[in-house]
């Protein structure tokens, strides 16, 4: 029989600092793949942080959060971990 593997993260991303989130995100995700998972997922707004509060309304900030998705999608692709399938939490 078949097995999926999903690996569950909560990680302590710090409110607004996008970058620092998907460097965590990347390095939890190397780490699923090293223990066999197949589906790896964040929890809610994991690229952002939480809560943001009135961050939520800007628009720079929003913008920053839609573009770190496919962001994230490229450092997975150059650090080899393209094939995981990734579900991330973020503000759109």
């Amino acid at each position: 029989m078949p097995q999926l593997r999903l690996a569950l993260a909560q990680i302590n991303p710090t409110v607004g600092d996008i970058e620092h989130s998907l460097d965590l995100i990347v390095s939890r995700c190397a780490e699923a793949t090293a223990a066999g998972a197949h589906v790896f997922a964040t929890g809610e707004r994991a690229i952002v942080g939480y809560p943001i509060e009135d961050l939520s309304h800007r628009k720079a900030f929003i913008d920053a959060s839609r573009a770190s998705v496919p962001a994230l999608a490229q450092r997975l692709h150059e650090a080899g971990l393209g094939e995981l399938v990734v579900v991330v939490g973020h503000l759109d």
